[in-house]
């Protein structure tokens, strides 16, 4: 079953005040994007998930919120997303505070990948 529109409508409404906010859809859920950046996702069970780094994970852990993990059947592989707590989700302004942290380390990761060296290939014989 996909994100239902009312949902996706309803977070999209709540980070108003995150300009250039956009989602577009994936995979039965639908992405959440800023300025090309990938912060967040709806799953498909209509669940809000942000982007978290080391500088962040731990206000969704302190708050015990569950990972985003994709495969029912493969439990342990999980991504680097944090469901929103519903409390944060109900406060546009503090949405907001916590969207604006997830697009800080989507930026990071982002970074972190044009860093790294290309690998060069081995000549062909």
């Amino acid at each position: 079953m996909p994100y239902s529109n009312d949902y996706l409508q309803y977070v999209l409404d709540q980070l108003a005040g995150l300009q250039g906010a956009v989602s577009r859809s994936m995979f039965g859920g639908a992405g959440l994007y800023c300025d090309d950046l990938f912060f967040g996702l709806i799953a498909s069970d209509d669940t809000l998930y942000f982007r978290v780094n080391d500088d962040n994970r731990q206000d969704y852990e302190a708050l015990g919120m569950a990972r985003f993990r994709p495969y029912k059947d493969k439990p342990h592989m999980s991504f680097n997303y944090y469901e929103v707590p519903p409390r944060v989700l109900e406060n546009a302004h503090e949405l907001v505070i916590w969207a604006r942290r997830s697009l800080k380390a989507a930026e990071a990761a982002e970074k972190k990948v044009e860093r790294r060296p290309k690998r060069k290939s081995k000549p062909k014989r």
